[in-house]
């Protein structure tokens, strides 16, 4: 697919790391440049996060890959796609990569939920707010989370840090310090826009 002006843009982390709202922060800053942005996020089907947090705790890591990757495929042809044609700058919060941290950290080979979601566009810029997970728990305590079952356990959330950490390792991810200010954080998040796109600059 020729996306000419579009831009994919991806924010990833453990919950709490405050993704939503650095996403949200860009596309408002986005918009005010003059740039045509959207925000959205993963999962998206209200239908299909009713049946994983129905489901998802008793059938596991691989039903999850799998809801959650059908979840994708329907948000990237039936948002994602027309957005870039129309030359959007879309700001994604959370992708494949999350798939990728949280069933492999229930045991998932990572090498099959990449197969699974080959059909995945690769974004044009992908960063990882990190925190540590106590520090994403405890901020969560006053936040929301789709899918709350994945967000409960401490041990959980270090493995899922930790594939995390070894994404950026691998160059896949770029890391930003989520445990700054909001301000500094969004610096460095604009920095990086400009840096490899040539936005915001």
């Amino acid at each position: 697919m020729v996306r000419d002006k579009g831009k994919l843009i991806v924010l990833e982390g453990i919950d709490g790391a405050g993704k939503t709202t650095v996403a949200k922060a860009l596309v408002d800053e986005l918009k005010r440049k003059g740039f045509n942005a959207l925000y959205t996020y993963e999962p998206f089907d209200k239908e299909l996060i009713s049946i994983l947090n129905k489901k998802g705790s008793a059938l596991g890591g691989i039903f999850e890959a799998l809801i959650m990757a059908a979840d994708r495929y329907s948000h990237i042809e039936c948002l994602v796609k027309p957005a870039l044609r129309d030359g959007m700058i879309v700001i994604m919060d959370r992708y494949y990569y999350s798939s990728l941290a949280y069933q492999g950290a229930h045991g998932v080979p990572l090498e099959w939920i990449r197969t699974l979601n080959s059909f995945a566009l690769q974004p044009d810029l992908a960063i990882y707010l990190d925190v540590p997970e106590e520090v994403g728990l405890q901020r969560k305590r006053s936040s929301t989370t789709r899918i709350p079952y994945l967000e409960s356990s401490k041990d959980f959330t270090k493995k899922v840090r930790e594939i995390y950490l070894d994404l950026v390792r691998n160059g896949e991810l770029i890391l930003v310090d989520g445990t700054q200010n909001l301000n500094r954080v969004l610096l460095e998040c604009k920095r990086l826009l400009c840096l490899k796109l040539g936005l915001l600059c």
